[in-house]
């Protein structure tokens, strides 16, 4: 019966196929367009879930209020590190300072290349689940060592094994590389980190960096934090909130409050207000979904709309059917099947035009997304940072 109805069906499209090809072109296109938004979607809420450690991640932020209007940055004071490795060591699994992303001319003999990096402290790359695929991590214990991506050393040194060579940087002091990493995917707010320096290099190249390791005043470093399985955000930012208004008197009449910004977050929830993180992404999330369930119900609504004025062309029909005994459930079956039918081809073209669209997509919206199927799986511990 079943095979009966979809012969019977397919007949009937080919046989109307102008009013065929209309509708399933507009409710493709509607499919399309909802597709294509709800992998940006994806993207957007996945942000970040590459790291193993994702859930446990935070930055140490703070709010300081000036004039009664209060500001909050993510540019801590470097005593804060210390502070927080001595009287809280055990709301802690990993802490680590790190520089801000930037641009560095990484040099092997006359070939010269201009990458982003951070100088991080060694835990840095155990939090953030660094995957080494050549040497070891632990190289970063050495303020005369450096790990690459794979896509760097591949640059700089071609074929050739890079483990023990040296790198010029910043055509300042050599470097001799110790690991090499898995490039950090796309969808990551380290994606432009091509390599990590050591965080002893900063300290001795920098003399203000030197001289911040004391000053409570000088907001300048990055602080990444991975809490302990025992605790939870809430619970250790309660209990760091007044770490800087009690080792710095002078900073008190700004009331500065530390607290943890998880990673969860840093990137839908970006933007602060008074303290507050009132806007970012997410709002372009729910914008967009807003939008994409629109599209959907137009598309939708249209093919309801062409359906029921052809309605009327298959009275004769209906009619002929009933008076040669066919029941009510095998008139709603058969037109079922109709309509089953120009979904089903609506949603494979519908597949086609998202493959075709896709590099289109990815260049407007500024995205490495990948069809469902080929893309990098969530989670997995390929991770990599910045200098």
């Amino acid at each position: 019966m079943l095979h009966n109805y979809i012969k019977v069906a397919f007949r009937n499209l080919a046989k109307n196929s102008t009013y065929s090809a209309i509708n399933i072109a507009g409710l493709s296109i509607g499919m399309t367009t909802v597709i294509l938004i709800s992998l940006w979607m994806w993207d957007e809420l996945s942000y970040n879930k590459y790291h193993q450690n994702y859930d446990r991640i935070a930055r140490v932020m703070q709010h300081q209020t000036y004039n009664g209007t209060t500001t909050t940055t993510q540019a801590t004071p470097l005593p804060m590190r210390e502070a927080l490795a001595n009287e809280h060591a055990s709301e802690f699994s990993r802490i680590a300072s790190s520089s801000w992303t930037e641009d560095h001319i990484l040099a092997v003999g006359d070939k010269k290349i201009s990458r982003k990096g951070n100088c991080v402290e060694p835990d840095f790359t155990a939090m953030m689940s660094l995957r080494i695929t050549k040497g070891t991590a632990n190289g970063l214990k050495d303020p005369s060592s450096t790990l690459l991506s794979e896509s760097v050393a591949k640059a700089l040194f071609g074929d050739e094994d890079p483990i023990n060579k040296s790198v010029r940087i910043d055509n300042k002091r050599f470097f001799k590389v110790t690991g090499i990493y898995a490039d950090i995917p796309f969808d990551t707010e380290f994606r432009e980190v091509s390599f990590l320096l050591p965080w002893k290099y900063f300290v001795e190249e920098e003399p203000w960096v030197k001289r911040s390791e004391t000053n409570w005043g000088n907001n300048s470093f990055l602080l990444l934090v991975q809490i302990a399985p025992h605790t939870s955000f809430e619970q250790v930012s309660a209990k760091i909130e007044k770490i800087k208004a009690r080792h710095a008197k002078e900073e008190a009449r700004f009331d500065p409050k530390a607290f943890l910004h998880p990673m969860s977050r840093w990137h839908l929830y970006s933007e602060w207000e008074n303290g507050v993180a009132v806007r970012g992404q997410i709002q372009f999330v729910w914008l967009f979904g807003i939008i994409g369930l629109f599209v959907l119900l137009l598309a939708c609504i249209n093919f309801m709309n062409l359906s029921t004025a052809r309605s009327q062309k298959r009275a004769k029909e209906v009619g002929i059917r009933k008076a040669v005994g066919s029941l009510r459930s095998q008139l709603i079956a058969q037109f079922f099947s109709e309509s089953m039918m120009v979904a089903v081809f609506a949603f494979v073209l519908a597949l086609l035009l998202v493959q075709l669209l896709l590099p289109w997509f990815n260049q407007v919206s500024d995205k490495q997304i990948s069809f469902p199927g080929t893309m990098q799986s969530v989670g997995s511990p390929d991770w990599a940072l910045h200098c």
